[in-house]
């Protein structure tokens, strides 16, 4: 029967029915999608907020023994946290000064962060939290920059670490599976350097650096530039073309090419290419749909985008 037709009683009782029903469904909905707070994460979210502050005061300490001592009470407190049940799934959200990263396949979290010395020179920190339902190890990393005589073909580990805060994780599942990490390193007053390093478990303990990286034949076990402080250098991972792309840096003269304090970005653009499970270099890439904005920095690794997929399948 059309409801058009019904009597004005039948019409005005029908209204009351379907309110009632409207009511308990909203009731019900209400109740189903309530969220269930985990009661580890109210801890957490407690520890978080200390974490917050220490590292604020870790970037805001005007005096180098400011920034040490609430550096030290920061790595305290975050051993604390990690060791906290369930901290693996919590999000950090609030931690801003801080790049905390999760691998895309959930295998690990890394923890980077720096401390500004007083000549303008950093010192690196870092955790990597493994996740396992039982023992779950936690691995520091201890800043080995100075006593590292060449980088560039030196496989270190996490008590001999080339220390840097990362943006970015790329997992690649070659024969031998290990993760790419893209790194901002500071360095001094006049340069900045940023890195792309290597990160692999042997016996379930991380090894920094493999020899991975083809170009100019020459074979590389991580990859360091090094520019002007005053310049902005694109480093980032182009997922669909498999690629690491960057900006070329050059001297604005050929008589300073041993300078690298005055290298600088000059427009075009170079990068490394994943075939299988190597990265080949490559120069004077076709760039003219990149965006002008640069890759995110450490100071906000919320905005880092991360994807689900490797990069490559197993061979």
């Amino acid at each position: 029967m059309n409801n058009s037709c019904l009597p004005p009683p039948t019409k005005m009782k029908f209204s009351a029915i379907f309110l009632f029903i409207l009511f308990i469904q909203h009731t019900c909905f209400s109740q189903v999608a309530k969220p269930v707070v985990n009661p580890s994460f109210s801890k957490l979210k407690i520890l978080e907020d200390s974490l917050v502050k220490l590292s604020q005061k870790i970037v805001d300490g005007e005096t180098l023994d400011e920034r040490n001592n609430a550096n030290e009470l920061f790595t305290k407190t975050l051993t604390t946290t990690i060791n906290t049940p369930n901290s693996f799934s919590y999000p950090f959200d609030s931690l801003k000064t801080v790049s905390v990263l999760k691998s895309p396949d959930k295998n690990f979290k890394i923890f980077s962060w720096s401390v500004a010395d007083t000549n303008g020179t950093y010192h690196f920190y870092g955790k990597i939290q493994m996740n396992r339902e039982k023992e779950a190890p936690v691995f520091g990393l201890t800043d080995y920059t100075n006593k590292i005589t060449d980088p560039k073909d030196t496989v270190t580990n996490n008590e001999k670490w080339y220390g840097a805060v990362y943006y970015k994780i790329i997992p690649v599942y070659a024969a031998k599976p290990y993760y790419i990490l893209l790194g901002l390193k500071g360095n001094n007053l006049k340069t900045t350097k940023k890195v792309i390093e290597v990160l692999s478990f042997r016996n379930e303990k991380p090894e920094f650096g493999r020899g991975i990286f083809e170009g100019k034949g020459k074979n590389t076990k991580r990859i360091i530039f090094e520019y002007t402080h005053d310049a902005v250098m694109l480093l980032r991972f182009e997922q669909e073309k498999s690629l690491i792309v960057f900006d070329h840096l050059s001297p604005p003269d050929a008589k300073f090419k041993n300078q690298p304090e005055t290298y600088g970005p000059d427009l075009s653009y170079d990068g490394f290419q994943l075939k299988n499970g190597k990265w080949y270099f490559t120069e004077n890439l076709d760039m003219r749909n990149v965006p002008d904005n640069h890759d995110i920095e450490y100071h906000d690794p919320k905005k880092q985008e991360e994807f689900d997929k490797p990069v490559e399948k197993k061979q």
